[in-house]
């Protein structure tokens, strides 16, 4: 697709995504500035997901609200919705990043207890 200055897309950026604006296209690549946040950035290091005993456990903040930067010409959708509000839209992107994390938290304590309970029916029993 090609992309225009003043075209509003949606851009995946490391680990988070953001509703952006293109202000010049370099044919693979194009530079867009930040509108909003769609999904906040995974923490932690991500060579090692779901690992807290790490060298560095990355702290990573939304990228700013008109910060800049080069993506991919091939990666971006566009976006034709009404843009949110920076802060609101961060504030939204991480309580849903929190949610998601405490139900995930959620989910491994309760496989957490069905396994125990499996373990110990299987190797207690001498049958």
């Amino acid at each position: 697709m090609m992309w225009n200055p003043g075209d509003i897309v949606r851009v995946t950026q490391k680990t988070g995504e953001y509703i952006t604006e293109v202000l010049e296209n370099h044919g693979s690549k194009l530079l867009v500035k930040v509108l909003a946040v769609t999904k906040f950035p995974t923490q932690g290091d991500l060579h090692t997901s779901f690992e807290v005993d790490v060298p560095l456990f990355h702290q990573r903040p939304a990228l700013s609200y008109q910060e800049k930067f080069m993506t991919s010409s091939v990666g971006p959708i566009r976006y034709n919705g009404a843009i949110p509000d920076y802060k609101e839209s961060v504030r939204v992107a991480m309580e849903r990043e929190m949610d998601k994390l405490r139900k995930m938290s959620v989910w491994a304590e309760r496989c957490l207890v069905e396994l125990e309970a499996m373990h110990k029916e299987t190797f207690t029993n001498t049958k």
